[in-house]
């Protein structure tokens, strides 16, 4: 439930979760580059809230979350069981960074740590060996940068 509030603020469409796996996309409903932020900043909230909330961390959570950005292919799925889901070599990409990733950790695709910018912290590139994509440069995503605001002194 406090994942789907996350979703629900950061203006993301839950497309499902299946055992420990939870999806959500950005991007579906408009062309906005901004959907990266908003899938990063929901992935960086999680991890903060399985580490500060008591509930959870009672439970022990140790999330892993991958990120890749691209085209996908969205539907509903069935002739009598209908089920929205969302298919395609980007999905099957974040689903193996997932795997990649270690445990308290967010890793990205090329195409998502160049959406991102210099609005993110992330940590130098590694290559991984991806199951049906080879050698894939990814990064940790660490956190988010601060920004001066405009009423700050320079």
């Amino acid at each position: 439930t406090r994942f789907d509030q996350l979703s629900e603020r950061h203006g993301l469409d839950k497309i499902k979760t299946i055992g420990d796996a939870y999806m959500v996309v950005g991007g579906l409903a408009d062309n906005r580059l901004a959907h990266a932020d908003q899938v990063a900043d929901m992935a960086l909230e999680m991890i903060e809230l399985t580490r500060s909330d008591p509930q959870l961390r009672r439970l022990g959570l140790n999330l892993h979350i991958g990120i890749a950005t691209g085209p996908a292919i969205a539907g509903v799925i069935g002739a009598k069981r209908f089920a929205y889901d969302v298919w395609g070599d980007t999905v099957n990409l974040a689903s193996r960074l997932t795997s990649e990733a270690e445990p308290g950790s967010i890793l990205v695709d090329k195409t998502t740590f160049r959406r991102l910018g210099q609005r993110y912290a992330c940590e130098a590139p590694r290559d991984i060996l991806i199951k049906g994509k080879g050698s894939t440069t990814t990064y940790r995503l660490s956190g988010k940068l601060q920004t001066a605001s405009a009423d700050s002194p320079a």
